[in-house]
């Protein structure tokens, strides 16, 4: 099914058209990685809105990106639960380990660093987010483990895109 037709299928699901922006969001992201301008206008074009409406929504929530972003987004809380728990100086050891600040990402697009307000996951702060994962009692031990893990992903994946590249034997 084509991104056209997933956004319709959406839409279809709600009595007004502009209820379904924020699913559509979600279609777009998933089939670009991110949602830069042109595909922004394409969702207001499918759906039949303001252009507005859609930038102000990918421009407002966290989940949205309007900028590509590292195959591993690390999202770390710090609202008052995990800023109380350390978060602030898991947020520092991430920077150091990782060589840049919140909002950026690391050359060769492995990481991308970011703080957001609430995971919803108090229980089990300080919490990080990583795609859909949540990563809770985080120290920097554990976060240390968890970096050497997406590291070892990121070189397999590495290693067999440039397998398929290859020329055949």
């Amino acid at each position: 099914m084509t991104m056209r037709e997933e956004i319709e299928a959406a839409a279809a699901r709600y009595p007004d058209r502009r209820s379904a922006i924020m699913p559509a969001l979600m279609i777009a992201q998933k089939e670009h990685g991110h949602l830069p301008g042109p595909v922004l206008e394409d969702v207001a074009e499918i759906l039949g809105v303001e252009r507005v409406w859609v930038y102000e929504l990918a421009t407002f929530y966290t989940l949205f990106h309007t900028e590509p972003i590292g195959r591993f987004h690390l999202q770390l809380c710090d609202n008052v639960s995990c800023m109380l728990c350390g978060s602030e100086a898991l947020l520092k050891h991430l920077e150091t380990t990782l060589g840049i600040r919140k909002g950026e990402t690391t050359p060769g697009g492995a990481f991308t660093l970011s703080t957001v307000e609430c995971l919803g996951a108090c229980e089990m702060a300080p919490v990080m987010q990583v795609g859909d994962d949540y990563y809770g009692n985080l120290d920097t031990a554990r976060l240390d483990a968890l970096l050497e893990s997406f590291r070892a992903v990121e070189r397999v994946a590495r290693i067999e895109r440039a397998a398929a590249s290859a020329p055949g034997e």
